[in-house]
């Protein structure tokens, strides 16, 4: 079983992306940061590496995805309640991202979801376990 986990996304201007992270209230892994790619820390041992694109295109012989256009991947995060849900779009937004969806309520779990400036999807949801339907 892995220990951790690092998703590996292709950017147009590693500065841009990292302003956009931080102002999110993310941090950067300083040891795996460097002017080609910038380690964003998610959570205890789950990493997103931003590549630029030259970079990106050293580890795969597959064009890269236009993700304003498509999708590739949806990342999914958890926060610690509804507001704090809200509250993440609203940053990224502000940051120079996009809201990506309208907030859905399933009861049990609420999410909503932005476009970071590359326009990777980026899931932010919030789930209550004890309200999670029961099978009869």
């Amino acid at each position: 079983m892995s220990k951790s986990i690092y998703v590996n996304l292709p950017v147009k201007d590693l500065e841009r992306s990292k302003n956009f992270f931080t102002e999110l209230g993310f941090s950067f892994d300083p040891k795996f940061t460097d002017d080609k790619a910038a380690c964003l820390v998610i959570g205890e041992n789950i990493f997103a590496m931003l590549l630029t694109e030259p970079f990106f295109k050293t580890f795969t012989r597959k064009e890269i995805c236009d993700s304003t256009k498509y999708t590739e991947v949806l990342i999914a995060f958890d926060q610690d309640s509804r507001e704090k849900v809200d509250e993440m779009v609203e940053k990224a937004v502000k940051a120079g991202g996009s809201k990506y969806s309208e907030p859905e309520d399933h009861g049990w779990m609420y999410h909503h979801a932005f476009a970071d400036p590359d326009g990777h999807q980026w899931e932010v949801m919030y789930a209550d376990e004890s309200k999670l339907p029961q099978e009869a």
